[in-house]
């Protein structure tokens, strides 16, 4: 990370127990070092164990990654550079619109059986994430299942999330994927309406469709770190964790241009 990089996100780090008050013992590593090795193993998909000399010991790296997981600080640390993000841009923080879509991508043999399937249209054998973001493409929240999720039944989970991390949202476009009693159901349920956008009549090859775009190029934003474009993770969990990461450092760079 750059110094701008850096003094963004420091003050939205948890604090650690020993500063705090409640016990433990002095870090020896420095904050910056450990979100530096995690930013270096997403962007360039190195293994834990791969990480260079100059970071701390991989544990320790990964302990920390591990932990901020576990309750919550990677998609707090997203909320609120999301919600600045929109604030530079004259937008208000909280989207009352976004866009929803998935992506299966291929599993390593590190992905038990049981977390990872078989996506038939895609003809790949992995898990499938499933995102939702704004309308400037900020990713809200992501879902990673078996590859064999169908996007209407997944979909239910994701939406539950958004309306839980962004009670402002109002409407949703998605694809032809999401149709059916998914559209009754999350107006009924949420209050947010599902707008689908369809491909073009007699459409060939790659168009850029209204809105649908958005999210689109948020997976390619994803996919520009390395890490995430296998799965590499045994716990569902954690790949979610690398794809926060993963805009968690393009939206701090976007910050401090």
């Amino acid at each position: 990370m750059s110094e701008a990089q850096w003094t963004v996100i420091e003050p939205l780090l948890p604090t650690p127990g020993w500063l705090a008050g409640r016990g433990g013992r002095r870090t020896i590593h420095c904050r910056r070092e450990i979100v530096d090795a995690i930013l270096y193993v997403v962007d360039n998909g190195i293994k834990w164990r791969a990480l260079p000399a100059d970071f701390p010991p991989w544990s320790t790296v990964y302990n920390h990654f591990a932990a901020w997981e576990a309750v919550g600080t990677t998609q707090a640390l997203l909320d609120a550079l999301r919600d600045r993000a929109r604030l530079s841009q004259g937008r208000r923080a909280g989207p009352s619109a976004g866009s929803i879509d998935s992506a299966s991508v291929k599993a390593a043999e590190t992905v038990s059986a049981q977390s990872r399937g078989f996506d038939a249209g895609k003809k790949i054998n992995g898990r499938k994430r499933h995102i939702a973001v704004d309308t400037l493409g900020l990713l809200i929240c992501v879902l990673v299942t078996g590859a064999e999720a169908q996007d209407r039944v997944a979909a239910r989970n994701l939406l539950a999330r958004l309306r839980y991390l962004c009670p402002t949202i109002r409407l949703v476009w998605a694809d032809s994927g999401y149709t059916g009693t998914l559209i009754d159901w999350t107006r009924s349920l949420f209050g947010i309406s599902i707008e689908i956008v369809s491909k073009l009549a007699g459409q060939v090859g790659f168009v850029a469709l209204p809105r649908r775009w958005v999210v689109e190029r948020t997976l390619a934003w994803i996919n520009q770190h390395r890490r995430c474009v296998r799965d590499y993770e045994r716990r569902p969990e954690h790949h979610e964790a690398m794809v926060r990461w993963a805009m968690i450092h393009t939206i701090s760079k976007r910050l401090t241009r």
